[in-house]
């Protein structure tokens, strides 16, 4: 629907990552320009404050802490684990969206997620398509699990996997400096798809990596993963470091970290954790050897003082592109990301858009092919996928040694 007029609508869902507000940046800043967005508004804690009336007038920002969103981790504006039912099984959320949208008028909606946040994208445009009511929707990508379908990579994953990379190199100067020997198994976050665990073959392309991978994909045999550390010790001092997804998931599909789930998450997944301690304990009691387990955990989802250049303005450009797309009549789409090199072999990242209902609870994962075949390490394929897209340094400007994250103001849209 070309030439709507009225206001606009963001918000942030899942998980948060070093550059989701670097997608807001990019969404206020390309909306506050266009002459057909009558207001810009920033939903608190995305579809729940819609819900809720509850959102922020973004034209009362500052433009500086607008610009300084490109470099401050999390989401800005607050997030969401809220799962909205098929509207043919209650469509009471819907109307409650569509009674906002009347209300404040809003003709462009996007949400800046994941899988669950884009099926909840989808889900709102094909209910206000299916009452005629006429509004732009357009999904802006983010996660750092890289498992978007369609897309070859996904905002927020380059900067995650920049920061496990370097935490690895820097682990591994740390575990292999003693004159006795030590396991060190890292848990990186990853429940189907190996994206993230796959970044610590990035630490071994520099000589400072793990010296076992193991990846979601594959079937993980717990017997089998005591044997290779067995052998990497006996070749290297009783010294090896691993790292393992935490989706790890046994030949029966069941996760190997499962015996530590107290819970589901609010879209019905298991919040897993745990399992570099539960394989700590089974190396030590087979093996008898120092071990010691580690958890990334959050640390990897927001490590801004690592953030990748391209990732920061690949972020950016895609929620700019998502405004400039809505207003030139697309709808019912999501951003992503096509690459292709320059007649000199270099990456390049071109924005182009794929409808929501691709996108939405659909996994992407590692191809099988770039996975070794003892399913312990990936190959130069993924080196090759990967290195680009860390590649450049962006942070927060300094203020007393600290970053200087954006501040905004927050002041409620009234009608």
């Amino acid at each position: 629907m070309k030439n709507l007029v009225g206001a606009c609508m963001f918000g942030q869902s899942g998980g948060p990552t070093s550059v989701i507000n670097s997608s807001a940046a990019g969404v206020f800043t390309e909306a506050l320009k266009q002459g057909n967005i009558t207001a810009v508004y920033g939903a608190e804690h995305g579809i729940v404050g819609i819900l809720n009336e509850k959102f922020f007038d973004i034209s009362k920002e500052d433009p500086k802490e607008i610009e300084l969103l490109k470099y401050t981790p999390s989401s800005a504006l607050g997030s969401a684990r809220y799962k909205l039912k098929d509207a043919d099984v209650d469509d009471t959320d819907y109307k409650r969206i569509l009674e906002v949208f009347e209300k404040y008028n809003i003709r462009y909606f996007f949400y800046n997620g994941g899988n669950d946040s884009m099926d909840t994208c989808n889900k709102v445009s094909k209910y206000l398509q299916s009452v005629g009511y006429e509004c732009n929707v357009i999904g802006v990508p983010k996660t750092i699990d890289n498992d978007l379908f369609g897309t070859d990579h996904c905002p927020g994953y380059a900067s995650a996997a920049k920061y496990i990379a370097n935490t690895i190199m820097e682990c591994y100067l740390d575990a292999k400096v003693y004159n006795f020997g030590q396991v060190c198994i890292i848990e990186i976050m990853g429940r189907n798809a190996g994206w993230l665990t796959a970044a610590a073959a990035l630490a071994g392309y520099k000589g400072l990596g793990a010296d076992l991978i193991y990846l979601p994909e594959v079937p993980f045999d717990t017997d089998k993963f005591v044997e290779s550390v067995k052998s990497v010790c006996e070749k290297n001092d009783n010294k090896c470091i691993v790292a393992v997804s935490e989706g790890l998931k046994n030949a029966e599909g069941k996760y190997v970290a499962e015996c530590t789930v107290s819970q589901n998450d609010t879209f019905g997944h298991a919040q897993l954790g745990g399992l570099a301690q539960i394989l700590a304990n089974v190396v030590k009691e087979k093996l008898g050897v120092k071990v010691r387990a580690i958890e990334l955990s959050l640390m990897q989802r927001c490590g801004a003082h690592l953030a990748s250049k391209t990732d920061v303005e690949e972020a950016f450009n895609a929620g700019a592109f998502a405004v400039r797309s809505a207003v030139e009549g697309e709808t019912d789409k999501m951003v992503i990301f096509e690459r292709s090199s320059d007649e000199n072999g270099n990456y390049v990242c071109k924005n182009v858009l794929m409808p929501l209902e691709l996108a939405a609870n659909t996994e992407k994962k590692v191809p099988l092919e770039w996975i070794t075949q003892d399913g312990s390490y990936v190959g130069d394929e993924f080196i090759e996928y990967a290195l680009p897209l860390i590649q450049g340094d962006a942070k927060a400007p300094l203020e007393d040694g600290l970053p200087r994250f954006a501040q905004l103001k927050k002041v409620f849209a009234n009608v």
